[in-house]
């Protein structure tokens, strides 16, 4: 059995899963833009909140302040995540009022980093 491609080079899930909106084991498509960030809140019914820092230019003061973007991301039981793991997440339809996105990868290497 081929494993299906998702159009963007992730490592595949080992595990298989059931679930009608996972990119890897269902008809899911994935379309817009790609983030990294880490999981700050849940999990809640596979859902997690994901959430990555940035920095925004006040022309006034010339100079730059912190500001983080906040999204609630799909968490398929085939990518096994909890609070405090990196993950990479991809725009998606909308999943449910909130939920516009979905996590297609673990990143392992930023984990050992942080530790």
């Amino acid at each position: 059995m081929t494993k299906k491609t998702i159009g963007v080079e992730v490592k595949q899930p080992e595990n298989k899963c059931d679930d009608k909106n996972c990119p890897f084991h269902s008809n899911t498509s994935l379309r817009g833009r790609m983030f990294k960030g880490k999981i700050v809140g849940g999990p809640f019914h596979r859902t997690v909140t994901v959430e990555w820092g940035r920095r925004k230019y006040i022309p006034k003061y010339e100079r730059y302040e912190k500001r983080r973007t906040r999204v609630k991301a799909h968490s398929t039981p085939c990518i096994e995540v909890k609070k405090g793991d990196n993950v990479a997440i991809m725009e998606t339809r909308p999943l449910s009022k909130t939920k516009k996105f979905v996590i297609i990868e673990k990143n392992e290497e930023t984990q050992n980093e942080s530790q």
